[in-house]
């Protein structure tokens, strides 16, 4: 167990968990993509129609002619459906002007109401002599099929739902010819089909279905070029007019494990899905190829709109209802469809979702996904959207370009929202860890930073390094002179002393937090802080002075409340005393401690010398006592007093280490100027070896006014005096002195 945590925490340190569930989204999108659900398709379907909207194919040609049975053409010859004998005219006039090939976009599947045995039969009040006469005259289907075989025209079929039981398979049907696999399996499958009367079918040149089939979203995007009739194969209207057109007597179907490939004929092979359905290459919805069936009939017609033109029958009146959606147009009749189908395969303008695409979608999404899931920790939020941002530009870029230029349909969603998602996962990992993060900083520096730094911390934990680092850094130690005094005036109230604890703890701890330090811990009445750490401090050393001075300041008003309060309640006062040392230098800081409990400290010689000049505050007389390097940055700042040479036990180099004595309103007063020329000219007697002179200079000092503030200073010195007077230091002395204790 214990090795496999280690395993677990190692994979985490060097991999990481977001990685392994990217790999896993990239697999599983992967997998949604093969199995290509609805939602799937939609969405790729959906940018394809974006596409044919941004540039819809342009007509170079208009080889086909619509005539419209439109509202014109019902106002003027009655409703629908008319005599037979009026469509045979029509289609006389249409051979005559030079249609090439006539396609109906309409079903004749029943008998003419008006055949003339059937007006026999049906009219009251008719002779027998009348009706005899009418049952032998031709019917007009029969002047009809004359007319379809005067020409070259292909009639209307249409799949449905249920079986026809008047369905006659003698009736002739188009050849069909396969390449590959059998490709019935793949095929658009009716249960039933609906045909024309016998007597058209017999006459016809050629049969096909025009059906169309809406997607799931109710748009036409898709036309199959082949379907399955109650278990003929048939072709489409638009592909059987092609078929009549180029005289071939077979069409070819390519198909293979994965579907079908394209359907062909004689110099044309049009590519199709794995179904049979061409992608129609959709222009602008054009009225200008539309001819109103009226004027067909009354000759009202430029001969160029039909003339070496293929012409298609059918409506675009609103009550026959055979209005489409399409990728370019809210309302396109049916008729248009074809029309479109057949504008696009003449000029070679087809559209096609090769059998490589898939694998190129698979590449893309590979590749960029894992591109993501190595680099993208690697870099900021802004690298990260740029470089998002050009992934994105390069499949749409290139998905276009296939479009455009090729006519070829590769779907760039499925490669971007793979991309997308593992783009997002791991920014939402990178979110949670960083939220975990900065609750763990928060948490970590709340007790000892002052809330807007542990803020700054938390919002830019990069400044934070954890685990040990070394930098300069200024140390404080403080501690209340006499405590123990005063906690024994506590002994029979322990909760007073832990709230006398608390009341001057706090205002040095604001203090310290205020000047940007950083509580290391409390050690019973003591404090230790440092600065420059975790964050940067420039001015390191000037905040810890601040700090400093501004704890002093706090402790005296604090005594002053005491001290009112002792007087109303009649109890003995004792003043809070404290003593500062401060050293800057060099230190290492970090977490230390061990595996179950560590804190955020500093260790190093520095950190020790700040810890012995707090304790000499005491001796000298001076509540804040530092450094030499500390001394030196702010005395520009600060009254800096030198105090003595020292030699700390357990060091080897001597430390000048001086007093501060308050800002610098202190500093440029004529009463500090004396004290410290004082201060001066006793120390260069003094380590001279110039006993006597440095002697008179501290009965001078003591004869000023200023003599109460260095008279600890002063008895330090004289006592030294006398002793060297009576041993003299070795020759080799240089002014310091070895401080016996720590």
């Amino acid at each position: 167990m214990k090795r496999l945590r280690v395993l677990r925490r190692w994979f985490g340190r060097k991999f990481g968990y977001a990685r392994l569930i990217c790999l896993a989204i990239l697999v599983g999108v992967a997998a949604l993509r093969i199995a290509d659900f609805a939602p799937i398709q939609e969405l790729r379907v959906r940018t394809f129609d974006t596409y044919q909207r941004f540039e819809p194919r342009v007509k170079t040609a208009r080889p086909v002619t619509i005539v419209d049975i439109d509202e014109k053409s019902l106002t003027k010859f009655g409703q629908w459906p008319w005599p037979r004998t009026r469509i045979a005219d029509m289609i006389v006039n249409l051979t005559r002007l030079g249609a090439v090939a006539i396609g109906f976009d309409i079903v004749f599947a029943e008998p003419d109401r008006l055949n003339p045995n059937a007006v026999a039969d049906t009219m009251r009040y008719l002779d027998e002599e009348t009706k005899s006469r009418l049952r032998t005259l031709p019917s007009n289907d029969q002047i009809f099929a004359d007319a379809i075989k005067r020409s070259r025209v292909v009639l209307g079929e249409t799949g449905l739902a249920g079986a026809n039981p008047l369905f006659d398979k003698a009736l002739p049907v188009t050849g069909v010819a396969t390449l590959g696999e059998d490709p019935q399996r793949f095929l658009f499958d009716f249960a039933g089909l609906l045909r024309n009367v016998d007597t058209l079918e017999a006459a016809a040149a050629g049969r096909g279905l025009f059906t169309i089939r809406n997607e799931r979203d109710g748009i036409v995007r898709r036309v199959p070029m082949m379907l399955r009739a109650q278990g003929v194969m048939m072709p489409s209207l638009s592909f059987e007019i092609l078929r009549v057109v180029t005289g071939t007597s077979t069409i070819i179907i390519k198909s293979e494990k994965a579907g079908i490939k394209s359907v062909g004929l004689h110099g044309l092979e049009v590519p199709t899905d794995r179904n049979g359905q061409l992608w129609v290459h959709f222009a602008k919805q054009d009225r200008s190829i539309y001819v109103s069936a009226a004027d067909v009939l009354d000759g009202n017609i430029a001969p160029e709109m039909i003339d070496h033109k293929l012409v298609l029958i059918g409506t675009s009146a609103v009550g026959l209802n055979d209005i489409k959606t399409t990728p370019v147009s809210a309302a396109m009749p049916g008729v248009e469809i074809h029309a479109q189908v057949l504008e696009a395969a003449l000029a070679n303008a087809l559209l096609s979702e090769p059998p490589y695409g898939i694998v190129l979608e698979f590449a893309a999404a590979l590749v960029l996904g894992l591109l993501v899931i190595t680099f993208a920790p690697m870099f900021g939020p802004v690298v990260l959207v740029v470089i998002g941002g050009l992934f994105a530009s390069l499949l749409i870029g290139a998905s276009w370009y296939f479009y455009a230029q090729q006519r070829l349909l590769i779907d760039f969603t499925y490669p971007l929202l793979s991309t997308t998602a593992i783009y997002l996962t791991l920014v939402f990992s990178s979110f949670v860890r960083e939220q975990a993060q900065r609750r763990q900083i928060r948490s970590a520096f709340g007790q000892y930073l002052s809330p807007a730094l542990v803020e700054q911390l938390a919002l830019s934990p990069e400044k934070l390094v954890l685990g040990g680092e070394e930098r300069e850094m200024t140390i404080m130690f403080s501690d209340v002179r006499g405590f123990t005094a005063i906690s024994e005036s506590y002994k029979h109230d322990p909760q007073g002393l832990t709230a006398l604890m608390n009341r001057f703890l706090t205002p040095l701890t604001n203090a310290i937090l205020a000047h940007k330090g950083t509580v290391d811990k409390y050690m019973g009445d003591a404090i230790m802080a440092f600065w420059n750490a975790p964050l940067d401090d420039a001015q390191h050393q000037l905040n810890a002075c601040q700090a400093a001075v501004d704890m002093l300041e706090r402790i005296e008003e604090l005594n002053k409340e005491r001290e009112t309060e002792a007087q109303h309640g009649g109890h003995a006062y004792i003043p809070l005393n404290v003593g500062v040392g401060l050293n800057t230098g060099t230190c290492v800081v970090g977490n230390m401690g061990s595996d179950l409990r560590f804190d955020y400290s500093v260790l190093g010689d520095s950190v020790n010398l700040a810890s012995r000049l707090e304790g000499q505050s005491k001796e000298y007389g001076f509540p804040i006592i530092v450094g030499s390097t500390t001394a030196l940055a702010v005395k520009e700042k600060f009254a800096i007093l030198e105090l003595d040479f020292i030699m700390v036990k357990g060091k080897k180099e001597p430390e000048v280490i001086y007093a501060v004595a308050g800002r610098e309103d202190i500093a440029q007063s004529g009463r500090f100027q004396r004290l410290r020329n004082l201060t001066i000219e006793m120390l260069a007697c003094y380590r001279g070896r110039d006993w006597d002179g440095a002697l008179a200079v501290i009965e001078r000092g003591r004869g000023t006014g200023e003599a109460h503030s260095l008279e600890l200073l002063y008895q330090l010195y004289e006592a030294r005096i006398r002793d060297y007077q009576k041993n003299p230091p070795p020759e080799d002395w240089n002014g310091a002195f070895a401080l016996l204790t720590k």
